[in-house]
């Protein structure tokens, strides 16, 4: 008997195999391990956190010499950066001309005084001719104009003496407060007007101030924390430019009266002691200023945080072994590690490494 092949068969054998097959296939795969990871437990320590800002020193007192007059340099009373006290002598322009002139005043205010009190007389012996109708009226009348002209006269006397006598002045120069004297910028003969040259440039010592900027976004901050009753004794601090720390703490001096428009920022001054000389103006430096992170606070591992678009996240372990990814706002930086503001409290447990296998809800195996 002859056999023909059915299509049919063949069909249905085939769907048979492909069913089998995706019946395996469609089984869950196994869960993954737990991932391996290093765990640290959040715990408080005592902590002193510090902003810093770089800072530039300058005197309380600063100001330029320049003559007021002309003439030659006569005298220079004192040496290259000497220490002066207020009203000391520093340089003399030659006064011959201006005691000249002071002198010449001086005697026509003298005449204008005889002058005046001739007249004077004259108006008061018209006056009693006058009294007794002895005398024309305007005799009397040119007496007493005479007697205004030669008041004018006496005063404008007088304003020549004053203005003699105050260029005499200001041909000694002297030092209008304490302070440190510069280099010199003249010497001996040099001709001087009005203005020009600079002589030199005279700073107070004693005490200096430091200038720095902060962000207004800091200021909240900054007035809370120089107004906090539990704030440390020392806000400010001072690290000079090789690195040393200068030896005594500053004081809060002024605050700028408006935060700039297109900077953002507003100025601060900070006052410091300098009895020993050790701050000159123009020095720079690093201002430290204690902020919130002083005293017990939550520090942490800083390779435990991860930052994503401009928030950072801890893993924190639950007691099953799974993690949780946690908001933190963090604080100060302490070398390797990290201060806590907000977002974790003392006791829980936290990854510090194995953190790139991480994700929210994963299981965990601590090493």
């Amino acid at each position: 008997m002859k056999k023909y092949f059915n299509p049919s068969i063949l069909f249905f054998a085939i769907l048979a195999v492909v069913v089998t097959g995706c019946g395996k296939s469609a089984q869950a795969p196994p869960p993954p391990p737990p991932t391996a990871v290093s765990v640290y437990t959040v715990a408080s320590k005592s902590v002193k956190g510090v902003d810093t800002y770089p800072a530039t020193v300058v005197a309380l007192n600063e100001i330029e010499l320049r003559p007021q007059v002309s003439g030659y340099i006569t005298q220079i009373f004192v040496q290259d950066g000497q220490q002066v006290t207020k009203g000391q002598k520093l340089y003399q322009i030659d006064q011959s001309k201006y005691v000249a002139s002071r002198n010449q005043a001086m005697a026509t205010l003298a005449s204008a005084k005889a002058n005046l009190a001739r007249i004077k007389k004259d108006v008061d012996r018209y006056e009693r001719l006058d009294q007794n109708e002895a005398i024309a009226k305007q005799v009397l009348d040119n007496a007493k104009a005479d007697l205004l002209a030669a008041e004018a006269q006496v005063q404008a006397a007088e304003a020549q003496v004053s203005s003699a006598e105050t260029d005499l002045g200001y041909s000694l120069i002297t030092a209008p407060f304490a302070g440190r004297i510069g280099i010199s910028q003249v010497r001996l003969g040099a001709q001087v007007s009005p203005g020009q040259p600079l002589l030199n440039t005279l700073s107070s010592t004693d005490p200096v101030q430091v200038d720095f900027v902060i962000n207004e976004k800091e200021i909240p901050r900054y007035y809370k924390l120089v107004n906090a009753p539990d704030a440390p004794d020392s806000l400010f601090s001072l690290r000079l430019s090789d690195g040393s720390l200068y030896p005594h703490p500053g004081k809060l001096a002024t605050v700028d009266r408006a935060v700039g428009r297109q900077t953002g920022t507003i100025n601060i001054r900070v006052e410091f002691p300098n009895a020993d000389r050790m701050l000159v103006p123009g020095m720079t430096g690093t201002l430290q200023v204690v902020n919130d992170d002083h005293g017990d606070q939550l520090v942490i591992p800083h390779k435990a945080v991860t930052e994503q678009m401009g928030e950072y996240f801890v893993y924190v372990v639950g007691q099953d072994s799974t993690v949780t990814q946690q908001t933190v706002k963090l604080g100060t930086v302490f070398g390797t590690d990290v201060a806590i503001r907000e977002g974790l409290a003392s006791g829980q447990t936290i990854v510090v490494d194995g953190l790139q296998k991480l994700r929210q809800g994963s299981k965990v195996q601590i090493q």
